[in-house]
């Protein structure tokens, strides 16, 4: 490694930290032009830690922090007392126990990477996690590190009438024309969860009765122009803290709870004790202004960050390598409310989609990981789907393994042993086990080990003997740094169906079974924990048809011959709701993967007819008014919804992007032309002129209509373009309206052209003082897979509008066309690399977490042809010969190289 590169960094050299700190007083004066942070720490020594590592006190910080002055119990200290370099400050020779004192001077209008205090619009406010902190003073910025804050914010009263910090307010004043408020928060926590807000803000008020009668007041903070946009927020805070008490048994512990909304955030939202401060995308919700799926997002994510209060604060990381202890658990968590405040199946087919389509990749590619990694250069590349979503499936296996009461008696005791607390993975696989009496030894595997497992399953009925055997081998690819693998503990949930379609009835069996669910049909959750195993059901009168991998148990990729006639029964038939989508996505893949090799053969490709035929079945039972009552609108609109192209490409060997566009396209269209009649009439059995509302049977019957209206956008029909049109101006709704603009934009029909322009106008200019519409209107534009969308991307990148300072916006453009739009970006001329490598670069210099969050697209090149290949790493080889790349961006491409 050349001299001056960064440096990796490893969990096996993890030491406890030399010194505590007790208690954190600070004292932030904010002026337009410099911010002096006054901070005050009670230090003491830590006896845990070895004598040599105690001398001296080294506080992190960084280049940005302009020293005023250090002093310990009020005595200034002399030059020769301490050290300052870019990002440590040394105190030489500290002594046991002490007062330091340290004042700084900080400029957070410059701060343009949006880590620590930074200016969002005319508020300032801060995100420290993971190492933000640092930023704002001088401190022992790790998570180990835990102290009881007390912060007084001050600022110019008629700028800044709003001055918020963590926990409680507990003294205020006014002096001249500024003012200050005090806040305490008697919880012990590490920097990471510190938040300061100043700004002129409105916010509406509620009030929570917790299970043991205290009063909490709620207050949502906002610019005016939002404050008509966040009571949906409220409602979904309210039924998030119900719910954390009646399903974990878990109440809010301070008097207050607030939510400020942040149009410049990195994040989608952050914890931090007692303020939780929220990008606006994941918090401002109204019905002509937000999709759909924003208000399940805002639904989510408010209680995802609520449920941190226990999984993350109360009980937090011992260091950043433990990431998932607090984020997997906590997705985990919002994943079960979300299902139980609307459908859980729908609500599983959206999880796997996201883990399939981002984590399954991540698993392939070269930042695999496992979701506790040994090592890394920068944190802030491991906020990924594998420490999320992979994450949350790898707590989840530990309750379906366990079962729900028994997982629920292994949270309280996690939970009680160790509030209060910065701890690790391990400490949460004990407490499962000395709660519940069982061996997860194996099951740590999946912490320490990277990779996306492959189960290789056969069946085998013998008529004679009446049983039916399954055979499970399990194996996982190589990924960097662990060539070998060790065999996986697993749940493999599964239900047998006879001829009929019925479940069948397990007998007692002599298997290794965790436990037998009998809530949806009557399925079995097998232990697999050997390389090769064998489960033999007995008393089976004729061959069944096996449904595997039910609710998607385990997070591994599944290979089991399955015929195609095979799967058109398990879509009509399972009574595993997950499972009748996963059959209808595998027949989809199986007819498009075989189409993309009559293409690459030179042949003319054809569609199955029996994709066709399950899709007019489905298409009718969206029409009955008899349907079968496990198909509800959601469900069947999500089973007419084909695999996209990214996850179609991750399935290929070498993907070939041109074959697998045309053949997706030509299903969809032979769908369009054959069942036309069909989708018209879901169309307009679901067009209904009512008050909107964000509940599951409006939000079913949009999503149904809309993907019916996407359909029919297919062939070059003028009467289908006004239908689409039609829709556009007459919707009451985002949702319908964003879908219609999307159709039009995604037409190459003549007919749809004029439309399209006018459409394009019209939205703009109907919603440019509303930020995150705008946004929807940059993402639908950068994400239409019609030829020349590059060359309109550059353009927008002109636009009034657009600013690459804001993480949103440079999203919604930059991070749609490279991630969404896969036809443009992977155009063989390479135009969609050069042009993504020059945004990286561009962004390095100003939001590096941002820079390296949108180069993942570049990273997977080993995917695509050889042509593509080399262009691919060119592009990765000149970002990397930039000078002064970050950490963040250099770690991504050194191994991506």
């Amino acid at each position: 490694m050349k001299e001056g590169q960064p440096k990796a960094i490893y969990l096996k050299d993890y030491k406890v930290p030399p010194f505590l700190i007790e208690e954190t007083h600070l004292h932030v004066d904010i002026h337009e032009d410099v911010t002096t942070v006054t901070t005050t720490l009670k230090v003491v020594r830590n006896p845990e830690a070895e004598a040599q590592d105690t001398v001296n006190l080294v506080l992190d910080g960084s280049k940005d922090l302009d020293t005023q002055s250090v002093a310990i119990d009020g005595r200034v200290l002399t030059s020769n007392e301490y050290q300052i370099d870019a990002a440590e400050l040394s105190i030489f020779e500290a002594p046991d126990a002490f007062e330091l004192t340290t004042s700084v001077q900080i400029k957070p209008q410059d701060n343009t990477a949006l880590e620590g205090l930074y200016k969002s619009g005319d508020m300032f406010c801060t995100q420290c996690e993971a190492e933000g902190f640092r930023n704002i003073t001088w401190y022992l910025d790790r998570p180990d590190v835990m102290s009881r804050y007390t912060t007084t914010v001050v600022a110019d009263k008629e700028s800044y009438p709003v001055l918020l910090s963590n926990g409680n307010d507990i003294d205020r004043g006014e002096d001249g024309g500024r003012h200050w408020v005090t806040w305490q928060d008697p919880f012990m926590k590490p920097a990471y969860l510190f938040a300061l807000v100043a700004g002129d803000l409105q916010h509406i008020e509620d009030e929570f009765v917790t299970m043991s009668g205290r009063k909490v007041t709620l207050r949502i903070f906002t610019e005016a122009h939002n404050i008509d946009k966040v009571d949906y927020a409220m409602v979904s805070l309210k039924n998030a803290m119900k719910w954390d008490e009646a399903v974990y048994g878990r109440e809010y512990d301070l008097d207050i709870f607030m939510i400020v909304a942040v149009e410049s955030f990195n994040m989608g939202a952050m914890e931090n004790k007692g303020l939780n401060v929220f990008n606006t995308s994941c918090v401002l919700a109204r019905p002509d202004t937000t999709t759909d799926a924003a208000y399940q997002r805002v639904e989510s994510v408010v209680a995802h960050e609520y449920f941190h209060n226990w999984s993350g604060n109360r009980v937090t990381c011992r260091d950043w390598f433990q990431l998932s202890l607090k984020e997997g658990f906590t997705v985990l968590r919002d994943q079960q409310f979300s299902s139980d405040m609307g459908s859980p199946t729908v609500c599983r087919v959206n999880d796997v989609a996201v883990l399939r389509s981002a984590q399954f990749a991540e698993d392939a590619g070269p930042m695999a990981h496992p979701i506790r990694p040994d090592a890394f250069i920068e944190i802030n590349n491991f906020y990924t789907a594998t420490v999320y979503e992979k994450g949350a499936e790898v707590v989840g296996m530990i309750r379906t393994l366990l079962g729900a009461e028994q997982f629920r008696a292994g949270s309280d005791l996690y939970f009680d042993r160790h509030d209060g607390q910065a701890v690790t993975t391990e400490d949460f696989v004990k407490a499962m086990e000395d709660a519940n009496g069982v061996d997860l030894s194996q099951f740590r595997v999946w912490y320490r080990q990277a990779g996306t497992p492959v189960l290789d399953v056969t069946g085998d009925y013998d008529k004679s003997a009446k049983t039916f055997t399954l055979n499970v081998a399990q194996s996982c690819p190589a990924t960097p740094g662990q060539e070998d693998k060790d065999v996986y503990h697993l749940p493999l949930k599964i239900g047998l169906l006879d001829h009929a379609g019925n479940d069948i009835r397990f007998p007692v069996m002599d298997l290794d079974v965790a436990n037998i669910d009998d809530t949806a049909g009557f399925s079995a959750v097998l232990n697999v924990s050997e390389k090769e195993q064998k489960y033999v059901f007995r008393g089976i009168e004729s061959a069944p048809t096996p449904s595997l991998l039910r609710g998607f148990s385990a997070p591994v990729k599944l290979d089991y011959s399955y015929s195609r006639d095979d799967l058109t029964f398990l879509m009509s038939h399972d009574s595993d709701g997950f499972n009748r989508w996963e059959a209808g996505q595998r027949l989809a893949v199986d007819v498009i993967q075989e189409m993309v090799g009559q293409i690459e053969a030179g042949a003319t490709p054809s569609v199955d007819e029996r994709l066709v035929n399950a899709f007019d079945v489905n298409l009718t039972q969206a029409v009955d008014g008899d349907r079968d009552p496990a198909l509800d609108k959601a469900m069947i609109a999500h089973m007419l919804v084909l695999p996209a192209e990214s996850y179609l490409t991750q399935l290929s060997g070498v993907a070939n992007i041109d074959a697998i566009h045309q053949a997706r396209s030509l299903v969809r269209n032979t769908i369009a032309k054959k069942l036309g009649g069909l989708l018209l009439s879901v169309y307009k059995l679901n067009q209904k002129k009512v008050a909107y509302e964000a509940n599951a049977e409006q939000i079913a019957e949009r999503s149904l209509k809309n993907v019916a209206l996407a359909y029919l956008m297919q062939p070059d029909d003028t009467e289908m373009v006004q239908l689409c049109v039609d829709q556009f101006t007459t919707a009451n709704n985002m949702t319908d309206t964003s879908a219609a603009l999307r159709s039009l934009v995604g037409s190459a029909a003549d007919a749809a052209q004029a439309p399209k322009e006018k459409a394009l106008a019209d939205f703009y200019n109907r919603w440019v003082n509303e930020a995150l519409v705008v946004d929807q209107w940059f993402a639908i534009q950068a994400s239409c897979p019609l030829p020349g969308t590059l060359d309109h991307v550059k353009a927008l990148m002109s636009h009034e509008a657009f600013d690459i300072k804001v993480p949103n916006r440079m999203r919604a453009v930059i991070g749609q066309f490279a991630a969404a739009n896969m036809m443009n970006f992977h155009a063989a001329d390479g135009g969609g690399y050069a042009f993504l490598a020059d945004q990286v670069i561009e962004l390095n210099a100003i939001n590096p977490q941002m820079a390296a969050r949108i180069l993942a697209p570049l990273t997977r090149w080993k995917k695509f042809d050889a042509g593509r290949q080399v262009k691919m790493k060119d592009e990765l080889q000149r970002i990397l010969d930039v000078d002064g790349i970050s950490p963040d961006v250099y770690e991504i491409v050194t191994k991506s190289l």
